[in-house]
């Protein structure tokens, strides 16, 4: 683990409660704070100009940094949406990428100009996906190269509120609202609950157990939604296996993601021990990545998120032995139907 990999772990830690480290960076929370306000002020002004779409937009967001679980939430949002005869467009900031170009996304890619979760989202579900840092001018784009386009989901985005939007899922996991603090002195991008006239906003609580866990205090319709790994991985060659066979195998495990410790808890609860856990920063490009794969020997798990990433630069070698577990999100009939009642109060399909 990198010493800014440590440093950021830590960081989460500490901003999880009211400690000694969360009081020191109370200054600097005071600071984000006067500088949200005035934002706030600005965007709800009659002076600001948000810019509206001709189809609705569903924004999927957090208001806690360090992967909440939106883009799980939104792969599952899609599948269901396509399944009811919806044609989505995806537009995503595209975090991590090294390119600032207002793209589209193609299923062969390279993650680092794509970025990763973005091309995850291409692959997994075949929609339309355009990155950029403007949301507005990546939707448009998305608009006049797919007309047939219909519905505009905002794969993050919840504090981009140039584009207008319809509806909004924010996203929790277990921590909840940390310490219920502001950065950096706690986990909070933007006061809890969201107080602000830009749409109806759903609730939604992940949980790695099946016992749900306590969802942040609001008067915001609020769901419940399992998470899990799936029973099977893949690697880029095509091949999959059962996730019960590394059981019974000595494997490892290397990840590029906010919290790799949530991942290694799920593989053990699973059964799956592995010998090696190795935290490369979320995102972690794919020099990154290679060199991490060459010390280590024999088999390794990661997410989906990783392996997207490494599907084009892997030596065959390594390709046979690096393996992806997928996520598995169940969402709730209640909140599905939410959702699509919401979305069709502004357009028909």
């Amino acid at each position: 683990m990198s010493d800014a990999t440590a440093l950021s772990q830590r960081w989460r830690m500490a901003a999880v409660r009211r400690g000694g480290w969360a009081l020191a960076l109370w200054p600097l929370t005071a600071l984000y704070t006067l500088l949200w306000c005035l934002r706030r002020l600005w965007w709800h002004g009659p002076w600001a100009r948000i810019e509206r779409l001709s189809v609705p937009v569903l924004v999927v967001g957090n208001v806690l940094v360090g992967g909440a679980g939106k883009t799980p939430t939104t792969l599952a949002i899609l599948k269901h949406l396509q399944h009811k005869g919806w044609r989505p467009g995806v537009v995503s900031r595209g975090y991590g990428r090294q390119s600032r170009d207002t793209l589209e996304v193609a299923p062969d890619a390279a993650a680092s100009l794509s970025g990763d979760e973005p091309l995850l989202i291409r692959r997994r579900t075949g929609v339309p996906v355009v990155v950029g840092a403007d949301r507005v001018t990546a939707a448009r784009l998305l608009l006049q190269r797919h007309p047939e386009v219909n519905l505009i989901v905002c794969d993050d985005g919840l504090q981009h509120w140039r584009l207008h939007r319809d509806l909004a899922v924010v996203v929790f996991d277990p921590r909840g609202t940390g310490n219920g603090w502001l950065l950096p002195s706690g986990l909070l991008r933007e006061p809890w609950p969201v107080r602000h006239r830009f749409a109806p906003h759903l609730v939604l609580q992940h949980s790695d157990t099946p016992s749900p866990s306590p969802a942040p205090a609001s008067d915001l319709p609020t769901f419940h939604a399992q998470r899990r790994l799936a029973d099977s991985c893949h690697n880029s060659l095509g091949e999959s296996c059962a996730l019960s066979v590394w059981a019974n195998q000595p494997c490892s495990v290397i990840t590029g993601i906010a919290q790799p410790e949530r991942f290694v808890a799920m593989l053990n609860s699973a059964g799956v021990h592995p010998a090696l856990s190795q935290a490369l920063p979320d995102h972690a490009s794919v020099d990154a990545w290679l060199m991490a794969l060459r010390g280590v020997k024999g088999a390794v798990l990661c997410t989906e998120k990783d392996l997207v990433k490494l599907r084009q630069v892997l030596l065959p070698e390594d390709a046979c032995r690096v393996w992806a577990v997928p996520l598995e999100l169940a969402l709730p009939s209640a909140f599905l139907q939410s959702v699509e009642q919401r979305l069709g109060a502004t357009a028909q399909v």
